[in-house]
């Protein structure tokens, strides 16, 4: 069987094999992606929500919604939050529904950086960044609907430390409240990013500059975060080419990122896990990018971006990645891998209800 010839018959196929990631043994290579939902009423995790990730049991592996690490980092309306004991409580309850459904979960540690609003925040949280460069576009709030992005107050170097440390109290945070480990969310332009990028980072300190300088944030993050609760535990999400919150590719793109993945690679991180957001209009993720993170990196590779079960099982097949992010079509398919396995239809989903409070399509659509 070839990339080319490839047949239905999922007896034959990569996508349904276990995977030893880690310590960690997966019963498929089906990773169920990072998506905001927003449920979280008051940045806390719920009943809801653990309805909801349990329904979704069956992959490989899930990886949560973007968690902010502290109130600074909650610039969506109804993110959920991994800082205080009440929200480690409340995703302990998360953790072990999917784990009673014999699923692995990690959590993904997402501060949005300059992309939020103070609507949005907790009180006496602000909006932060590398440097003060307001993102385009609106921010919805609750409150008052569609505002315009703040321009973010620069970090100092305080600022730069406490955020570190935030990173590392919520990675901790997460083994308490019983996740099988975390993924930095360094990519769809939030605060890791903001770091990697010339076009959000113009400071001329040590975190920024050269590639080097501009890296330096999210290795310190990574290497503390593996100090913490382990190299096993602790994965990255990047996002090359990237368009989210008005991010854009720049001249040094691929020799950014393979210095990065480099750096990661030396940490033995559980994987990285590469976003290829063109299915959407960003800028396709050229093959000599991925090529560079891949060989650099050196680890379990998670291919992202636009995937269906042919080019999926072609990507596997042809070496190109080890596991396959699927994000929309979970949203819709709480039995999306039973599906795609049988070659069952996909339910499509209703976008209208993706980012409102309540049930309504989040964990009523129905399995086949």
């Amino acid at each position: 069987m070839t990339p080319n010839n490839l047949t239905n018959n999922s007896k034959m196929s990569k996508l349904f094999e276990t995977y030893q990631l880690g310590n960690l043994s997966l019963k498929n290579r089906v990773v169920m992606a990072p998506m905001t939902r927003s449920r979280a009423i008051g940045n806390i995790p719920n009943e809801l929500m653990a309805n909801y990730y349990s329904q979704r049991a069956d992959a490989g592996l899930i990886i949560t919604e973007g968690t902010s690490p502290s109130p600074n980092g909650a610039g969506y309306p109804r993110i959920p939050g991994v800082w205080s004991d009440e929200q480690v409580a409340a995703w302990k309850k998360v953790t072990d529904a999917v784990h009673t459904n014999d699923g692995k979960i990690f959590l993904q540690i997402m501060h949005t950086g300059r992309v939020g609003h103070k609507n949005n925040l907790p009180k006496g949280a602000e909006v932060l960044a590398p440097s003060a460069i307001q993102a385009a576009g609106e921010m919805y709030t609750d409150q008052a609907g569609p505002q315009p992005h703040p321009t973010p107050r620069v970090m100092n170097l305080d600022d730069i430390k406490q955020a570190r440390e935030e990173y590392v109290n919520a990675a901790k945070n997460a083994i308490k409240a019983g996740f099988d480990g975390v993924e930095l969310h360094a990519a769809n332009g939030y605060l890791l990013e903001q770091f990697i990028s010339p076009i959000t980072n113009q400071r001329a300190d040590e975190y920024g500059g050269n590639i080097e300088k501009r890296s330096r944030f999210v290795i310190e993050v990574a290497q503390e975060v593996v100090h913490a609760i382990g190299a096993d535990k602790t994965a990255i999400r990047l996002s090359p080419y990237g368009v989210n919150a008005d991010m854009k590719p720049f001249e040094e793109t691929e020799e950014a990122f393979a210095y990065l993945a480099k750096a990661l690679g030396e940490l033995n991180l559980a994987y990285v896990h590469v976003a290829d957001h063109s299915a959407m209009g960003a800028p396709e993720v050229s093959d000599s990018v991925k090529k560079a993170i891949r060989k650099n990196f050196g680890g379990t590779y998670v291919l992202s971006g636009g995937y269906d079960k042919v080019s999926a099982e072609n990507d596997l097949i042809a070496g190109k990645g080890d596991l396959v992010a699927f994000g929309r079509p979970f949203i819709s398919n709480p039995d999306l891998v039973s599906r795609l396995e049988n070659d069952v239809e996909l339910a499509q989903p209703d976008f209208n209800t993706f980012y409102t409070p309540g049930e309504q399509g989040y964990t009523d659509y129905p399995t086949a």
